[in-house]
């Protein structure tokens, strides 16, 4: 994962979400319907600067940045410092996790994708947020100034790739919403 991009710009990344609140707010709307009411013991997997977890009133984020860590604190988030393939919690603590535009800089999301089904309850959710690979605003953000210094480094999948991804660890896809090459999909783990 870049992180020396995101300790170096989190100002600028965290600035991207005020320039473009349409943009944001519609995906956070789209996330919204995919993700179960939060509850004390729901995650998000690499919570940022907490533009996610704040509003949606998850209330723990696991953050590699501590950069980013810092500002999701500022946004009332108990951040714990930790990598998706190696979450420091016990089996079966959480409830439900959100993972927003975080896969495509991970070197591989299987073994994240098994971490969280490790840590979800039996019957607990996973909802994913992602720029599609093919997608158009993963076109349009690769060439604009700001999102390029990120998405330089990322790793692109097609919803499909995603989808089989989850397959292979277990988790049960449950919904699906794709639109304009931004995917939110919601997976079970049926265990």
């Amino acid at each position: 994962m870049p992180e020396d991009v995101f300790e170096r710009f989190a100002e600028e990344y965290d600035r991207w979400f005020e320039e473009h609140q349409a943009g944001y707010r519609a995906e956070l709307a789209r996330i919204r319907r995919l993700f179960p009411r939060p509850d004390s013991r729901a995650l998000e997997v690499g919570v940022g600067s907490g533009r996610f977890a704040a509003p949606l009133g998850v209330p723990l984020g696991l953050e590699p940045s501590r950069a980013l860590g810092r500002m999701a604190r500022g946004r009332g988030v108990e951040v714990i410092r930790g990598r998706a393939e190696s979450i420091p919690l016990r089996g079966g603590s959480c409830s439900s996790v959100l993972m927003v535009t975080v896969i495509c800089f991970l070197d591989d999301p299987v073994p994240a994708f098994q971490e969280i089904r490790r840590i979800l309850v039996p019957q607990g959710t996973l909802v994913i947020g992602f720029l599609e690979r093919e997608g158009e605003v993963a076109q349009k953000y690769l060439h604009e100034k700001g999102k390029h210094r990120f998405l330089s480094r990322a790793r692109l999948y097609s919803s499909g790739e995603v989808q089989g991804f989850l397959r292979h660890t277990g988790l049960r896809v449950i919904a699906i919403d794709s639109m304009a090459g931004f995917s939110v999909i919601a997976a079970r783990n049926d265990r």
